[in-house]
């Protein structure tokens, strides 16, 4: 039965559609955020479900806009007009954050692995101002690498388009049905900006 569920969670991994560790490139320029601009890092640190890629995107509007891939020990730097957005976060199944941003200011995000059903799902932890002057934090910064979006990332994203807006409209209810602090939690605010 053990070898069952391993062959079964092997498939799982092959046919999950997850853009491949070697989709996202080393980032060449990290200029500091222009003025009239927010930036949101995303960034992951955590061993756990390290195989397991997380793809995130932009899904303020219609269409789902491929931000990058997050593995362990990466993260990617993503500039956007301010405003109110939301992102989405997908691997075996979706989660979300909205984000209210304002210019010149720079956010962050862990994409935080938890236990699925076959593999790690993710979900996005807004980064406070108190979380700034912690050792975590300065260990989250230095440990991750910058990463930009690849050819191969680009590609997989128009690829597996229809799978990802399909794991939108089913997850979306979910996220929308979560009480006010649960939704609080995931939401980074103004304040949260440096």
């Amino acid at each position: 039965m053990k070898a069952l569920q391993v062959a079964g969670l092997l498939i799982a991994l092959l046919l999950s559609g997850c853009a491949s560790r070697g989709g996202m490139v080393k980032a060449t320029d990290m200029s500091p955020v222009r003025s009239d601009q927010a930036r949101i890092v995303f960034m992951r640190s955590s061993l756990f479900g390290s195989a397991i890629a997380a793809s995130v995107f932009d899904v303020t509007g219609e269409s789902s806009k491929i931000i990058g891939v997050i593995n362990k020990g990466s993260k990617v730097a993503y500039d956007l007009p301010p405003g109110q957005h939301t992102f989405m976060v997908v691997s075996e199944a979706a989660d979300f954050m909205e984000a209210t941003v304002l210019p010149g200011k720079t956010y962050y995000a862990l994409v935080t692995p938890r236990m699925g059903a076959w593999k790690a799902r993710f979900s996005f932890k807004p980064l406070r101002q108190a979380d700034f002057a912690t050792d975590e934090f300065a260990r989250w910064n230095t440990d991750t690498s910058w990463v930009e979006l690849g050819d191969k990332t680009r590609l997989w994203a128009e690829r597996n388009a229809a799978n990802i807006e399909v794991k939108r409209a089913k997850y979306w209810p979910e996220w929308s049905s979560k009480d006010l602090h649960q939704r609080e939690s995931q939401t980074l605010n103004p304040d949260d900006g440096r």
